[in-house]
């Protein structure tokens, strides 16, 4: 029952994203409206399946949880963002992230390989490694939002797209504040990361693969940061790096799960 809520999920996010593309290149909203109606009710959809998988007395962690989650706290963001801004526009970008993160799932083995039920601060390890990956996600999102906005202004493009997408101030201050939420996230995943390995191998470095990205994407971050803050970076400079930094996010990602799931990493 399972697979087949989450398959009516990644249907109804589907239609969402559709929806959402066109969207850009109409001026009612109503498209907007409906794209919104199917997400949240498959983000309801989605919000049982992670329920019946807490409760249900697995504590393992695996790439599908982490996946689904993921996910769904991606779709999270969006539906308060929406809500507080009524940026329906952030759907578009958004929505594809998640739906790719969830039906990437469908490409791994049916049963993966799970830590042991002593090691359950493991969970706490991949959770906060998650948030952190949805703020730098938010970020590059309007990263990408961002460098499209100037690219119009500057040529004068003033379509429909232009008048859908934020202020560029509006997208500089996301991109900042989302960073700014997802940087201690990815601080306290690396700390109970250490921990976790202490658990399990003895040793709180090992510099395997996914421990060195996860330190190169946080020192990588921590540079934006200080250099937004102390120096003055530009938007536009900022909104570079948040594209390219979300790539070592992704490998870091995929690293950090397949660790926690017990698949082996070269």
């Amino acid at each position: 029952m399972t697979v087949a809520f989450l398959q009516l999920t990644l249907g109804l996010y589907f239609i969402g994203i559709l929806l959402s593309l066109i969207y850009l290149l109409r001026r009612s909203d109503v498209l907007a409206r409906v794209a919104l109606a199917a997400t949240c009710i498959g983000f309801a959809i989605h919000s049982v399946v992670l329920a019946v998988q807490v409760f249900s007395g697995e504590v393992g962690v695996t790439f599908h949880k982490a996946l689904s989650f993921f996910s769904w706290s991606l779709i999270l963001v969006f539906l308060l963002v929406v809500i507080l801004q009524r940026l329906y526009v952030l759907g578009a970008f958004i929505l594809p992230i998640a739906f790719l993160s969830l039906v990437s799932t469908a490409v791994l083995p049916a049963e993966t390989p799970v830590l042991q039920p002593m090691l359950r601060a493991v969970w706490v390890h991949v959770t906060l490694s998650m948030l952190g990956a949805v703020g730098f996600a938010v970020a590059f999102v309007a990263g990408v939002m961002y460098l499209m906005q100037e690219r119009l202004l500057k040529s004068k493009q003033f379509n429909v797209l232009f008048f859908k997408l934020p202020p560029l101030d509006f997208l500089d201050t996301l991109n900042q504040r989302s960073m700014l939420l997802g940087f201690p996230f990815l601080t306290l995943g690396i700390l109970t990361g250490a921990i976790s390995a202490q658990l399990t191998l003895g040793s709180y470095v090992n510099w395997n693969p996914e421990q060195l990205w996860a330190l190169v994407t946080w020192v990588f971050y921590f540079v934006v940061l200080m250099g937004r803050v102390t120096v003055g970076w530009r938007a536009k400079k900022a909104a570079y790096l948040t594209i390219v930094g979300f790539a070592g996010v992704l490998l870091t990602f995929l690293g950090v799960v397949l660790k926690g799931s017990g698949i082996p990493v070269s």
